[in-house]
């Protein structure tokens, strides 16, 4: 929709806005005040009761796997169990604290937003979605989010205890620490927390003004002239509601700021650890001023520098070496070398992709791969009832989803695309790509491997024999009765293909351990059950569907024989994903 021409066409806009806009902002309020108790209700005893209740199984297991760790040294271990009650203590209190404080912002605020998005472009019914819309809806997304909140504080936190008992050290020399320069680096870390906390509030709270009143400014000319997110009709709602709200974003920015400087100020202690120096630890703490003071200036675009000096705080200026930078551009994409253009219309359209709507693509192939797969034996029932029980299985849980996104490398690489290439021909680019920096995590080392894949320049044996080390490599055994033909040659050869694999599995783990990825996996180990129950696969089905043993309850699971020992076949795919954040360098 083109914007108004004229002063006159502009007030009349503004005035024609002013009702619509005020209306559903009421009617939002109404619906947020009614749902808010409900849902916050909701989070914040559903996580309170995860809190508590897994409480003491982070207490004892996260000491136990510290102490039987591999990677950390005697001392260090000595220095982190001395130091782990402080953390543990204030964990209930910050996750309780955080739920109310969640629960109210999600109760209050997500019938607002649909409430607007109800009246949007292409919508149907709008008077019944704007009444609707936000109600049942949110109280269904409280218990999603003490879901996930139970999958993350439970699997994920598992999941990364088990990397830090089984995984070796990187270099064969263990990680400890120096006595010698603790006690400086606590002072120096305490001073910097101190002085950073106070100055950067104070910063933060001077600038605060300056943010709301520039923010105002710039929706509202916007308002008015219908430009920036007030140019397409269906952005007019949630810009207007954006000028309501701007008070409140500068409050979270302040608050953000206070946060932040509690690190940011600690950091000094690992400075003078780092450097072995109690001045250059202090000079960290006057330089993290300016850091913070320049940063907020380019943020707010405001005069570049800062009124604070800036020491610096190194021996020597760290740069990376120039072999490091020529290692790392020969597996550069040359999506990462080419810049970006500014030449793009705005007509033109650019599919926005969101990181949950790509994990439901994902999860969409592993249903369809994994319904092929159970009927060719590659997955079978006795992979489906390790899925759906606590013990887990390494070719579903893991193997499926790195098949998946192999699959989804060498479909790119065939169509040589400069990004990476879904089923439904949507190339996901850095123009197009969720704007998240977690989702980055995993999207750069994906084109990284890529390109790998692609300078392999791999036959269609090497092909078969990738994908069914990606699926299998959990289970050497199946691997070798699966894979008909002799493997690569040469060993140089067969040894990328492997390190590719590892690196596969690694980033597929690394996904595993966010939250939603449990619920839509459990989702698939379903669908799956469902369609092997169908086809009566297996000497027992005939008699019936097959009974599924129930699952070791939480405690049961860590104080088990399997879970002090660890069986070997997820010994082997914890260390084959340890290969993961050291083979991939990260331009």
């Amino acid at each position: 929709m083109e914007p108004p021409r004229g002063a006159l066409a502009k007030l009349w806009n503004f005035i024609c806005f002013l009702p619509y806009f005020t209306g559903l902002l009421l009617l939002g309020n109404i619906k947020g005040v009614i749902i808010c108790p409900l849902a916050c209700l909701i989070i914040t005893v559903g996580n309170s009761a995860i809190i508590l209740g897994l409480w003491p199984l982070h207490c004892f297991w996260t000491c136990y796997c510290i102490l039987r760790s591999k990677q950390l040294g005697p001392a260090l271990k000595l220095v982190l169990v001395l130091c782990m009650p402080v953390p543990l203590i204030f964990w209930p209190v910050v996750g309780i604290a955080g739920s109310v404080v969640g629960g109210i912002a999600y109760g209050f605020l997500s019938p607002i937003f649909a409430t607007f998005d109800a009246v949007g472009e292409g919508k149907t019914d709008k008077f019944f979605h704007c009444f609707y819309d936000g109600t049942w809806s949110t109280v269904e997304g409280s218990f999603t989010i003490v879901r996930d909140f139970m999958d993350v504080c439970f699997y994920s936190y598992l999941s990364y205890m088990d990397d830090l008992r089984h995984q070796e050290p990187a270099v064969g020399k263990y990680h400890e620490i120096r006595l010698l320069y603790l006690p400086g680096a606590i002072i120096v870390g305490a001073l910097g927390f101190m002085v950073d906390m106070l100055i950067i509030s104070l910063i933060a709270l001077y600038k605060s003004l300056y943010m709301l009143f520039k923010g105002w400014h710039r929706l509202f000319h916007d308002l008015i002239g219908r430009e920036g997110p007030f140019l397409e009709t269906i952005c007019v709602p949630f810009a207007g509601l954006a000028i309501i709200l701007w008070p409140l974003a500068v409050v979270g920015a302040v608050l953000a700021s206070m946060l932040s400087s509690i690190f940011l100020g600690a950091f000094a202690g690992v400075v003078v650890y780092q450097e072995s120096s109690f001045w250059l630890g202090l000079c960290y703490v006057m330089a993290s001023l300016a850091i913070y003071d320049e940063y907020s200036n380019d943020i707010l675009d405001m005069p570049e520098g800062s009124c604070f000096p800036r020491p610096n705080y190194r021996r020597r200026k760290a740069g990376p070496p120039k072999t490091s930078s020529t290692a790392t551009s020969l597996y550069q994409p040359a999506s990462f070398r080419r810049p970006p253009s500014r030449t793009v219309s705005l007509k033109d359209t650019i599919i926005e992709l969101k990181p949950l709507e790509l994990l439901d693509g994902l999860f969409d192939e592993c249903q369809r791969y994994g319904e092929s797969m159970v009927p060719e034996g590659l997955i079978t029932p006795q992979d489906i009832e390790d899925a759906k029980a606590s013990r887990g299985s390494g070719v579903i849980s893991i193997g499926l989803p790195t098949y998946c996104l192999l699959q989804v490398l060498l479909r790119s690489v065939k169509a040589n695309s400069m990004g990476i290439l879904l089923r439904d021909n949507t190339e996901v680019t850095s123009a197009n790509r969720p704007k998240d920096a977690i989702f980055d995590w995993f999207f750069n080392p994906l084109l990284i491997i890529k390109e790998q894949i692609r300078a392999e320049n791999l036959n269609e044996a090497e092909e078969d024999y990738l994908c069914k080390l990606v699926l299998l490599s959990a289970d050497p055994e199946r691997f070798k009765n699966s894979y008909v033909g002799p493997p690569p040659e040469p060993e140089r050869k067969r040894a990328e293909l492997e390190a590719l694999a590892r690196r596969l599995r690694g980033i597929t783990k690394s996904i595993s351990r966010y939250p939603t990825f449990k619920r839509r996996f459990d989702t698939l180990v379903k669908t799956l059950w469902e369609d092997l129950a169908k086809k009566n696969i297996g000497n027992k089905s005939s008699g019936g569907s097959r009974s599924i043993s129930r699952s070791k309850s939480a405690f049961g699971r860590i104080l088990s024989l399997k879970s002090f020992k660890g069986e070997k076949a997820n010994d082997g795919s914890v260390q084959e994903s340890q290969h993961a954040p050291t083979d991939i360098d990260i331009a």
